[in-house]
């Protein structure tokens, strides 16, 4: 592959719903382009993007893929990203490197969830976009139906640069809006045709509503366009390409992916109206000289560049992705990691075409390419030199809150499989391994259960080590309501010395759902001597970690000792801790036990239309409604609070309701009285496991 320099590169992210056709897009372009010489198949599992096992066994995108292109001299580094919302997190990676992109929108299905997101994604982070609607040779496909769903939902913003001929209700051809001609498909060659009669309506139609985006980008147009004045081709371009690189101008044509017809066009406008990175900003701090460093790709300045995605896969070995943000990397240079604090030297540079690397020697400020094996490097860390040690702001990546317990069948495989998730938690960056040690279990957090479900089966098939997926044990506490006095005496006599002591201890609750336990002594005339004090404590100390009524961390108690008695030769420091124990598991059943469970502040962000229904749920689920909060977007953020064991299965749940539309957010924030039904319950279950011996 050539080198190129920054005017020269596009960098292009393909956004949209799943099964939209960003894959089959991505085949379609690389058969043009001579990458390839047959088109691949997400069916067949033979595409370039998706080239990870599960991908080819899911028939689904599951990380984001790049595929280089030239064409014409340009380079377009195309970014394939995931349409599944469990795989977010590797379309934010890829959106960090990416300077424009193509929202892939399904002809058949029309606007989806997916094409939201995409919308709202190229917003936060003031993408330039292009709308490409596939499956056009489909019967049932309807360009007319996109274009209006998009312009009542974005405005006038929405211009239409083709839209399909029909003939014997199979897609043959397109019209041009901006040139006003027609084109036909006879084969592979393309032929220009008169307008058909038939299309003329739609040709005004999208022409006024393209001229009326042209016009509304100066005031000079406007008066031009009112004035009943016509614009040249080359000014509706030229106006079509600034407008379209600062978003007032949303382009949108369409294609057959599986014919390869539309592609051309779509490439071209590529070239076109997209901007090259040298159009873009981007700056970071010189850690030398504590100075804002202007990057902006600029190929003469200090090389850095920043590492946006890493692929570690068991085939093609670790690779690091980088978008270089000024200078120019070759092969031989040694790098500086800041984040890391570390050199390492690139060896070789490459190009990803998919799984196959291409060496490269050397890579300009804007273009995206790979280093293979930097060990120390990870999603994030800027690279430079130690000369100008240049750090880039770290991008933004969706935090998990769905979770699963995993248990290892297999104990001989515990590091192995720990290895293995550290790996996989590279990639991914949404991957999260906690070691809960309180419940004694650990957990895997992830976007959504089709994203545990590909990471248990990765664990399986590449790294040869099985984990079991579980419902996770909940963070119960005990704690008591009443007030209990209780009386035990340790008494053990077996030749020689015996054991004795005895405790008399006031439990009830210290109002504190923070602290264990509160320990006070009130014991008057040396019934229990001093020094037996710091046995009593860790008597308590002890008691305290699992709980008399199922076992889970007790909180809220004070412990008031305040009588009992000692033997001058048998009484110890270990009778007075056992004594403790006992009079505690006695008194703390007496004293009114109750289980606590954790509540958690919730925040549900939907369409309003979808309000009613999540606040109904919610109710469903023990939730307390406190309030909504509309956003700039449309949306309403319903804030509530919910017990934690009701928001298992949430994710899930609440994709169903809303089509994919709603996320959500929470955290901790106390501890709450069970409902009797479902304390009975857990203490049941807790007690059949206490049977087996088997509490954990």
């Amino acid at each position: 592959m050539n080198v190129y320099t920054t005017e020269k590169i596009r960098n292009v992210v393909l956004l949209g719903h799943g099964g939209a056709g960003k894959t089959s897009l991505v085949e379609s372009m690389a058969y043009l382009a001579g990458i390839t010489t047959r088109m691949g198949k997400v069916d067949d599992g033979n595409t370039i993007s998706d080239f990870g096992k599960e991908e080819q066994k899911r028939k689904i995108s599951i990380q984001t893929s790049v595929v280089p292109i030239e064409w014409e001299g340009i380079k377009i580094n195309v970014l394939d990203t995931p349409g599944y919302l469990d795989f977010i997190g590797e379309v934010e990676e890829a959106i960090s490197a990416a300077d424009a992109a193509i929202i892939v929108v399904s002809g058949k299905a029309g606007v989806e969830a997916g094409t939201e997101r995409a919308w709202e994604l190229c917003e936060k982070y003031k993408l330039p976009r292009i709308i490409y609607v596939t499956g056009m040779d489909a019967d049932n496909a309807s360009f007319k139906n996109v274009v209006e769903s998009l312009t009542e939902m974005y405005g006038k913003k929405i211009a239409p640069f083709h839209f399909p001929i029909r003939e014997n209700e199979k897609f043959v051809g397109y019209v041009n809006v901006v040139s006003e001609n027609a084109v036909k498909w006879n084969g592979k060659d393309v032929t220009e045709c008169d307008i058909p009669d038939y299309s003329m309506e739609n040709l005004n139609l999208y022409r006024d509503i393209l001229m009326e985006a042209v016009a509304e980008t100066s005031e000079e147009f406007m008066e031009r366009y009112f004035g009943g004045e016509k614009f040249s081709e080359n000014e509706i371009r030229a106006a079509l390409r600034a407008n379209v690189i600062d978003g007032s101008i949303v382009p949108i044509t369409m294609g057959s992916n599986t014919l390869c017809q539309g592609t051309y066009a779509l490439v071209d406008d590529i070239v076109k109206y997209l901007p090259s990175p040298e159009n873009k900003e981007i700056a970071g701090i010189n850690m030398n000289t504590k100075e804002v460093f202007t990057a902006n790709y600029d190929f003469s300045k200090a090389k850095s560049a920043y590492v946006f995605k890493t692929i570690v896969d068991p085939f093609i070995g670790k690779y690091s992705l980088i978008k270089v943000c000024s200078g120019v990397f070759k092969s031989d240079d040694m790098i500086y990691n800041q984040d890391r604090d570390i050199d390492e030297r690139v060896s070789k540079l490459y190009v990803l075409q998919g799984g196959k690397p291409i060496e490269v020697p050397e890579l300009h400020a804007g273009d995206i390419g790979a280093i293979a094996k930097l060990t120390a490097a990870r999603t994030g860390n800027s690279l430079s030199t130690k000369a100008n040690t240049i750090v880039y702001g770290k991008f933004e990546i969706s935090k998990p809150y769905t979770y699963m317990r995993y248990k290892v069948p297999n104990k001989g495989d515990i590091d192995k499989v720990a290895q293995a998730l550290q790996k996989l938690s590279h990639e991914d960056q949404t991957l999260k391994i906690v070691n809960d040690t309180e419940n004694r279990q650990l957990l895997l957090y992830a976007m959504g259960d089709v994203q545990l479900e590909v990471i248990q089966s990765r664990l399986e098939n590449e790294y040869k080590c099985k984990i079991e997926l579980v419902k996770p044990k909940f963070a119960f506490r005990e704690t008591i309501k009443k007030t209990a006095d209780t009386e035990y005496k340790y008494k053990k006599q077996s030749g020689g010395h015996g054991q004795y002591g005895h405790v008399k201890i006031k439990f009830s609750s210290s109002g504190d759902n923070e602290t264990p336990y509160v320990f006070e002594q009130e014991v008057v005339g040396g019934a229990v001597p001093k020094n037996f004090f710091p046995a009593v404590e860790k008597g308590l100390q002890e008691s305290v970690v699992k709980g008399p009524l199922a076992a889970y961390p007790v909180v809220g108690v004070k412990a008031v000792l305040y009588d009992g008695s000692s033997h001058s030769v048998d009484s110890s420091e270990m009778a007075f801790k056992m004594a403790t124990i006992q009079a505690f598991r006695k008194g703390f059943m007496d004293a009114g036990p109750v289980l606590l469970e954790p509540i958690m502040s919730l925040k549900v962000t939907v369409p309003d239309r979808y309000s009613g229904d999540i606040m109904g749920d919610l109710n469903k689920r023990r939730g307390r409604v406190l309030g909504m909060n509309p956003t700039a977007n449309g949306k309403q953020i319903i804030e509530a609070e919910i017990p934690m064991m009701e928001l298992h299965g949430y994710c899930t749940v609440l994709r169903s309701m809303t089509g994919g539309r709603g996320t959500y957010e929470y955290e901790f924030v106390r501890y709450e009285q069970t409902p009797k039904e479902i304390q009975d319950a857990e203490v049941a279950a807790r007690a059949a496991k206490v049977a087996e011996n088997n509490v954990e």
